[in-house]
């Protein structure tokens, strides 16, 4: 065989080999949407039977059997504006400082570490954590400021790094014709970095919103009622919510049958505000992605 040959079907081999990868991970990610499709497909088909302007705009009855569930998606909506008031500014404001401030040294890597240990702690500890200081120890009681505070604790990990992350794409170059220009590091963090970081800041603050609205452990100890048939007045009152609305009458129902084909129906609507809020999101970080390109 020749010089020219071999080299033939080693290039010949690896074609072969290159096309087997790329249909693998083809097969892969078409296989992930396949499973989110049938995961929504089966919640929507079991869930759309419940669905009525009455299961929307009532407070739930008999034992949560009947009636609606518009407390707790009101309470939902408190949680995830109130955890998001608490986190956002200190998160958005805790990445700028590790990026643009802080330097590289023994203190911050400490800082990075601890972030990261942070965001794998389960939600559960969270909970008991919120629980002990915000419930017990400030004296909040069980109401949706402790609970906004514990959701926002637990959602202020991944908005650090992904602000920090968001900072760190943005090239140097700009920084230093900023400053070059006489600019003051915080003109050039406010007017150049930020609204050229924002877009993929906003995604950290998608994910985090997408966690907050599905968690139930943390509220279960600070804020969620089991029954609350009237909408909370203040923000030391308890509301209901739906992820722990759904675990309620999906463990506790009275009526099995009435009680599944709520939560189903629950499961549905806490998926379609969650979508309605991550399109939102995309929707403003797009807006901004387009503001920075033209300007």
């Amino acid at each position: 065989m020749t010089p020219i040959q071999k080299l033939g079907n080693i290039d010949h081999r690896k074609r072969i080999s290159q096309k087997t990868a790329f249909g693998a991970f083809t097969l892969l990610s078409y296989l992930v949407v396949l499973i989110l499709f049938f995961i929504l497909g089966f919640i929507i088909l079991n869930g759309a039977k419940a669905i009525s302007w009455e299961f929307l705009t009532q407070a739930p009855q008999d034992g949560m059997t009947k009636g609606g569930i518009f407390p707790a998606i009101v309470g939902t909506f408190y949680l995830i504006i109130g955890s998001s008031l608490i986190s956002f500014p200190i998160g958005i404001m805790s990445g700028i400082y590790m990026n643009e401030y802080a330097g590289k040294g023994k203190l911050v890597r400490f800082i990075r570490i601890m972030t990261n240990n942070l965001s794998g702690v389960p939600s559960i500890v969270f909970g008991l954590f919120g629980m002990a200081l915000f419930v017990g120890f400030l004296g909040f009681g069980d109401s949706i400021i402790a609970g906004s505070c514990t959701l926002a604790l637990m959602s202020l990990p991944l908005i650090i790094r992904t602000t920090e992350e968001a900072l760190k794409s943005i090239d140097d170059s700009y920084r230093q014709g900023s400053l070059a220009l006489g600019a003051t590091k915080l003109q050039t963090i406010r007017r150049v970095i930020l609204p050229m970081a924002f877009p993929n800041i906003i995604t950290g603050l998608i994910l985090s919103i997408g966690r907050v609205s599905g968690e139930t452990a943390p509220i279960l100890f600070t804020c969620a009622a089991y029954f609350l048939p009237h909408l909370p007045t203040s923000i030391f009152d308890q509301c209901m919510a739906l992820p722990y609305h759904l675990y309620v009458i999906s463990t506790s129902g009275i009526d099995i049958e009435a009680s599944r084909e709520n939560a189903y129906g629950t499961a549905l609507v806490l998926i379609a505000i969650v979508l309605v809020v991550n399109l939102l999101a995309n929707t403003l970080r797009n807006y901004f992605a387009k503001k920075v390109k033209m300007n």
